[in-house]
């Protein structure tokens, strides 16, 4: 069994944690919490397509030139090659896993 205390974590951005449940080169499998008022780097991947399902709160995507709104028990996928960043706009707290096939690492450009 895989849960939050026995899988490794780190932290990353403005404090921002990340729990790594599944990572091979075909697949990367993570549980990631934003506190409020956080955001990631504008990126893409050039092999690797993630899905997002947001567990908790509300997401901001940015994708190329249009924003995103994705509520709790929903989802977005990204393909490859598509500069994008998850932002939490709001007051809470913001868990959602991702989904990433094959794993991004060595497969992340920051575009700012």
């Amino acid at each position: 069994m895989i849960n939050k205390d026995n899988s490794p974590s780190y932290t990353w951005g403005d404090n921002c944690l990340s729990w790594v449940f599944v990572d091979n080169e075909n697949l990367s499998v993570k549980m990631e919490s934003m506190p409020s008022w956080t955001k990631e780097k504008l990126h893409f991947h050039s092999k690797a397509q993630q899905f997002f399902f947001i567990l908790k709160g509300v997401a901001t995507f940015y994708i190329l030139d249009k924003v995103k709104s994705v509520p709790e028990n929903s989802g977005i996928l990204i393909d490859p090659k598509t500069e994008h960043y998850i932002a939490n706009e709001t007051e809470n707290n913001l868990d959602f896993l991702v989904i990433s096939q094959p794993t991004t690492n060595n497969d992340r450009t920051i575009v700012e």
